[in-house]
């Protein structure tokens, strides 16, 4: 895929801080830094979750901005005024895995409908659609926080993203991440495309899911330029719908923890996995193992099972705070012509 108009600057000072702004980079302990706690994971293979069920639904999803509520179109995500941000994430954390959202992204000027799977380390896979564009959507990532370079990005047409509901999902294994919509593979990132993996997402993610104005006035020139405009809350409220979402874990276990600093995929243990490698959960039965057989999965969470096979190749057993203060220092760096891709 190639990057759209709205995603090329003429000036890099641009690019850099739009992409800045997009990265959620916060973490409240990194382990690369410190020992930091277990991460929780997510003890049953697969979590399906119906948004439409009631608040019910949100039983293993913490409400970390906003409110978020689900009515008969799924969760709904609404900006009415500057500063709204309504975001949930995941109380688990995943190991590699497919995920899988079917959403009907936000309208309006400047809005940021947003899939982030984020890890302690600051590692990073997204979905973003950016509202101003009725015809595309954005994937991009980031290992480690890293953010010396910033053509990462890409965009995808979507058929009217703000008014159809689509399932745009991501397949993560320890040798690649895959981008699908509508059960098609979109964009392919193998490991070694990754800065020779340096830069590979590769450690437990949690699941982040919301909504943002990157088009608030109070944000920098460069992100309300890549957000497509100036959001105007006249024309609120903003609204996003997330109707399901399905989560295959291709390493159920009660924990992970990060053995060293290295932040690579060998070095994470996982403790107390599970037997139920073959069975399925939904919101009310996550931490048991039923009966329910995974052969009841759709077609694309199928092929996604399979990838499963290969996750572990080499291996031993969103409100997202934005970068947007080191700025500066980036652009200094970029001017010294020692960026890394």
């Amino acid at each position: 895929m190639t990057l759209s108009p709205f995603l090329k600057w003429s000036a890099a000072a641009v690019a850099l801080v739009a992409q800045l702004c997009t990265a959620q980079t916060y973490t409240s302990c990194n382990p690369l830094k410190k020992t930091c706690p277990s991460d929780a994971g997510l003890v049953n293979y697969t979590l399906s979750t119906d948004f439409t069920s009631g608040d019910s639904a949100f039983k293993y999803w913490n409400t970390t901005s906003g409110t978020v509520t689900s009515t008969s179109l799924g969760a709904e995500f609404s900006i009415k005024e500057s500063g709204d941000a309504p975001t949930i994430q995941s109380e688990f954390y995943i190991f590699f895995g497919y995920v899988e959202m079917k959403m009907r992204a936000a309208n309006g000027t400047g809005i940021i409908s947003t899939l982030v799977l984020e890890s302690d380390d600051l590692d990073e896979i997204d979905w973003e659609q950016v509202s101003t564009y009725d015809t595309q959507i954005q994937t991009n990532y980031f290992g480690k926080g890293n953010t010396t370079s910033y053509d990462r990005a890409t965009t995808v047409t979507v058929s009217t993203p703000e008014e159809t509901f689509h399932t745009y999902a991501v397949n993560w294994t320890s040798s690649k991440i895959e981008w699908l919509v509508d059960g098609s593979v979109v964009r392919t990132l193998n490991y070694a495309d990754a800065l020779d993996g340096e830069n590979y997402p590769q450690t437990p993610c949690r699941i982040k899911i919301g909504i943002w104005a990157g088009g608030d006035s109070s944000n920098s020139e460069g992100t309300i330029e890549w957000a497509g405009g100036e959001t105007d809350y006249d024309d609120s409220p903003f609204t996003m719908y997330v109707e399901s979402i399905k989560v295959i874990n291709y390493n159920p276990a009660k924990s992970y923890t990060y053995t060293d600093k290295t932040g690579s995929y060998t070095s994470i243990k996982s403790s107390n996995t599970s037997t139920a490698s073959n069975s399925t959960t939904s919101t009310t039965s996550l931490f048991r193992t039923n009966t329910i057989s995974s052969n009841s999965s759709s077609s694309s969470s199928a092929s996604a099972s399979a990838a499963s096979s290969t996750a572990f190749s080499g291996a031993s057993t969103f409100s997202g705070s934005y970068l947007c203060s080191v700025f500066v220092v980036a652009l200094v760096t970029l001017a010294t012509g020692v960026l890394r891709i």
